[in-house]
């Protein structure tokens, strides 16, 4: 794809993390090194990448995103990933966030009734997966990153052209993933909208009885699906969730580790770097310290 990596050259000016586009939602990002395998989360969305490739590691699976595969994340994410630049470019790509209202209003239109009701009730799809990057994705996704090159075209063009990625996303493989999310009544969709919950109340004490009264079924059936659709027990999950969130305030803020512990609903700062550590392979302070020296 020389015309997506040339035109993301442009664009992805830091390495080694994420520039935000001139359109809320829309990102860019560049990795000259390898970057070691690493916890990660990722919002619902969409991750194209040009030039290199991601190995996404979640349970015992492993999915690779490049310049042939697309991510498509359906729920917020943790897992773990790393990434290769390729010997002659840097790694290059951009992430699209999901907006719902969006997404829901296209299925609306697509006349794609029958694959939604394909779906079975008891159906539990993995929330993350890669689709085949056609060249009608690569055609919008080029388009996209054209208009974003100005402010008067990010404002008139670009919400068009997400739109456009969202569509080839619904006709690509992880479409039934998609269309789950979108139907709003089944056990994915509640399970989904239970996560939503989690990312926005995760400081607060939560158990496993409150999530599953939230998606209006059992215990059992709760964590069964939870486990089916992220791999995790909503509880490891939720602990996953205050690690990373906690590791942005520290990193991003320069918040000390006891005050991003209690922020993020840890009553325990020594239980909070012990799992921190066992997390993230490091402790704050060695983050911090890293961080320092590079």
């Amino acid at each position: 794809m020389p015309q997506l990596i040339d035109l993301l050259k442009e664009m992805a000016t830091i390495d080694g993390d994420a520039v935000e586009s001139r359109l809320k939602g829309v990102r860019f990002f560049k990795d000259t090194m390898h970057v070691k395998r690493r916890p990660m989360l990722y919002n619902p969305g969409i991750c194209i990448v040009a030039s290199g490739h991601k190995v996404a590691y979640l349970g015992e699976q492993v999915f690779r995103y490049d310049a042939d595969n697309y991510l498509v994340t359906s729920v917020s994410m943790p897992f773990e990933c790393e990434s290769f630049p390729s010997p002659d470019v840097p790694l290059l790509g951009l992430f699209i966030d999901i907006d719902m209202g969006q997404l829901n209003d296209l299925i609306s239109q697509m006349d794609v009734k029958e694959d939604v009701a394909r779906l079975r009730q008891n159906e539990y799809p993995l929330g993350l997966g890669p689709s085949a990057m056609d060249q009608d994705m690569k055609d919008a996704a080029i388009k996209l990153i054209k208009a974003l090159k100005t402010d008067r075209e990010a404002r008139i063009l670009a919400p068009g052209l997400v739109r456009e990625i969202y569509y080839r996303a619904l006709c690509g493989t992880q479409a039934p993933v998609l269309y789950a999310l979108a139907r709003g009544s089944n056990t994915f969709a509640q399970v989904a909208q239970v996560i939503t919950m989690m990312e926005g109340s995760f400081s607060e004490k939560l158990d496993v009885q409150q999530l599953a009264d939230s998606a209006h079924m059992s215990v059992s059936a709760f964590h069964k699906a939870f486990k089916e659709i992220t791999t995790e027990s909503p509880l490891q999950y939720l602990k996953k969730i205050r690690l990373t969130r906690a590791k942005d305030l520290i990193v991003q803020r320069n918040m000390k580790a006891y005050l991003a512990a209690d922020a993020v609903g840890y009553e325990s700062p020594s239980q909070f770097s012990r799992e921190f550590k066992r997390h993230f392979g490091q402790s704050p302070a060695e983050i911090m310290r890293d961080m320092r020296s590079a």
